[in-house]
């Protein structure tokens, strides 16, 4: 296991966390969370045994093998199949053995071989194959050197290479950034199955939901390890600082109350005994914080000037590069109430729709129609690329606001960013990648578009960032068309869903939760094809969409009899949802009124014992309603599991 034993780590002349002691165990998932700064990355060196601490010990077993996902690769001219293969060292490092043999005895080859295939050599291949399938790259890839590939597929081949190693300790930062949402189900049913201790740093909520059973918290200079997932932890965490906030102002309370005893009385001599076993008290007593709930951005998207209807159109438009199409004979029309999230597989055509969408990609045939009043608020990776590195967000801003808007106007706006103090002012070309997508979406809020068209904009977003862009998208009052590997995301902001499949693009009947089934049955169909069919040519252009022979009648009949089938189930839980959201709010207002010291006077007895039953009967009600949904949900796990088999 990992042992902490009073682990204190300092940065930069700054305690990060200080006396940490705990146990992680073998197999247990781990989410590692806390705001930008808090420590998370440091710890990762810490466990890979790359950083002294300050005070204390963190210690592993040594037999251990470790795999860590490193952020940056070089453009290398080896294979990308050998280079995924190379994350296996031991297997690795016997096959260079074995390749150049001058040198070594029959007996040195006899136990490479037979330690060989001990570590099932012989289908590390296959293995490695499979994980880059998984991660959405074509058969013919493989063969590609990794300096081919733009940075964000090279990232995916680090994450690879990351998975081949049969590790014992698996550490992985942010693994989901670049990867769109078919890769990130893999990913997750993946990680699920890994055996050995992983620790994962993630801004996506629904990632941690699905895989983790632990999260190790660092906020306060403080480390919490918390049972259960990131959800169970919310709820945990904001249940502890309600508590600690009550325990905080009833001790400024009985504080108060001692210092104004001592002041009236320590100068009486009949009292002076008293006020001086008062003095002793209030000294003894140990001084609680004030409870801290880390400061979200908040943000809104400023009304559009104009408005028309349809602000945008495409008409039998087939789109691709130059003689290649992608997508044929779309048909789309954007109002200012259109909500649409773009699904699906990896080079389906999603960003090729987008970018004719906005006009950066013209039409093969067919039209696009944009309205006078269109203005399209785009937002994409290449956005973030184009920021003047030399300039300011200030200077920035200004470049594009009024000359009449006022400076204060102009940094409060870039403070709801998280932009601040100097940072306002200081060149954005050492800027973070999250620094960078804050800043862009910042100058697109302030042009007022009446169309948002969000190319993955999570991308180098923290949680809080993307919960405020999350509330912010709702408030829109203007159209949306969202790509984004988010769950959650979608599902709070899209009330349309279109898929990108097969050089069509229709409208896809169902959830997400449909259409993760839909994504795991068409990969299983891809890669039963994938075994049958001939190499591919090497001519072959990698974003090729893929011809999936998938019956679709029979698809979209079993996906309405899985949602049949898990209908009841999932009404049961949304009424039991409701039933939660009514209960919590007015426990809170209770535990506030409970607060109220005046209550517990003699004259207002009755008053504190109706609110002390009515919070005993709601606690009663509550957790029979979350045991009950617990239930449900695991019934409906089962059930889709039953799906997949």
């Amino acid at each position: 296991m990992i042992q902490l034993d009073q682990l204190t780590i300092r940065r930069g002349g700054r305690i990060l966390f200080e006396k940490a002691s705990m146990q992680l165990h073998p197999g247990w998932k781990i989410g590692l969370t806390g705001v930008n700064g808090a420590g998370k990355s440091t710890l990762f060196s810490a466990l890979l045994g790359g950083m002294e601490s300050d005070g204390g010990s963190l210690t592993r077993p040594s037999v251990w093998t470790v795999a860590h996902m490193a952020q940056e690769i070089k453009a290398l001219d080896m294979k990308a199949i050998d280079f995924v293969l190379s994350g296996d060292e031991e297997y690795w490092d016997i096959q260079h053995k074995l390749e150049h043999p001058d040198g070594l005895s029959d007996q040195d080859l006899a136990n490479l071989y037979g330690r060989f295939d001990e570590i099932s050599g012989y289908s590390a291949p296959s293995k490695a194959s499979q994980l880059m399938a998984g991660l959405g790259f074509f058969e013919h890839q493989s063969e590609l050197s990794v300096k081919s590939f733009s940075g964000g597929w090279r990232m995916r081949l680090n994450l690879a290479r990351t998975l081949m190693s049969r590790s014992d300790l698996l550490l992985l930062d942010e693994p989901t950034n670049h990867l769109d949402l078919d890769a990130i189900l893999w990913l997750e049913d993946w990680l699920k199955a890994y055996e050995g201790t992983l620790v994962l740093i993630s801004h996506d909520r629904d990632f941690l939901d699905a895989i983790t059973d632990h999260i190790l918290h660092i906020e306060n200079q403080e480390l919490t390890l918390y049972t259960g997932n990131y959800s169970t932890f919310e709820r945990t965490r904001s249940e502890r600082l309600a508590q600690q906030q009550q325990a905080y102002e009833k001790q400024l309370e009985l504080r108060a109350h001692l210092q104004k005893y001592i002041d009236r009385f320590k100068a009486k001599a009949t009292k002076a005994k008293q006020a001086q076993s008062r003095i002793k008290q209030l000294e003894r007593m140990q001084e609680l914080s004030a409870a801290h709930v880390d400061t979200p951005f908040t943000f809104s998207f400023r009304e559009p000037t104009k408005m028309s209807s349809p602000l945008l159109q495409l008409d039998s438009a087939d789109i691709g590069y130059g003689n290649k199409l992608i997508v044929t004979n779309v048909k789309l029309q954007i109002t200012p109430t259109s909500r649409i999230g773009l699904l699906g597989m990896n080079g389906a055509g999603k960003s090729t729709l987008i970018k004719s969408l906005v006009g950066d990609l013209p039409l093969i045939q067919g039209q696009r129609k944009a309205s006078e009043l269109l203005n399209i608020g785009y937002f994409a990776q290449h956005q973030m690329d184009a920021l003047d590195g030399n300039a300011s967000p200030m200077l920035q801003l200004s470049r594009i606001a009024d000359k009449k808007i006022s400076e204060a106007t102009l940094r409060a706006f870039l403070g709801s960013f998280g932009f601040s103090g100097e940072r306002m002012d200081t060149p954005c070309e050492s800027f973070s990648g999250g620094e960078r997508a804050r800043l862009a979406l910042a100058l697109i809020v302030w042009q007022r578009p009446n169309v948002l068209i969000l190319d993955e904009p999570t991308n180098h977003l923290d949680l809080d960032m993307r919960h405020a862009l999350t509330m912010a998208l709702q408030d829109f009052e203007g159209a949306v068309v969202l790509v984004s590997h988010e769950r959650q995301l979608i599902a709070s902001v899209c009330d349309e869903l279109l898929l990108v499949h097969n050089g069509k693009c229709r409208e896809f009947e169902g959830d997400l939760v449909a259409y993760a089934d839909w994504l795991r049955q068409a990969r299983a169909e891809l890669m039963k094809q994938g075994q049958q069919a001939p190499e591919p040519v090497k001519s072959q252009v990698i974003d090729k969409p893929v011809v999936s022979k998938v019956d679709k009648e029979a698809q979209r009949k079993e996906a309405a009899r899985r949602r049949e089938m898990s209908r009841p189930i999932r009404k049961n839980i949304e009424k039991l949802e409701a039933e939660i959201a009514k209960i919590q709010p007015r426990l809170g207002q209770i535990e506030d009124a409970l607060g109220d010291a005046s209550l517990y006077d003699a004259s207002r007895k009755d008053d504190l014992l109706k609110l002390m039953n009515e919070q005993t009967e709601l606690k009663g009600k509550l957790a029979q309603a979350e045991e009950k949904m617990l239930e449900l949900m695991m019934e409906l796990e089962e059930l889709e599991s039953s799906f997949e088999d």
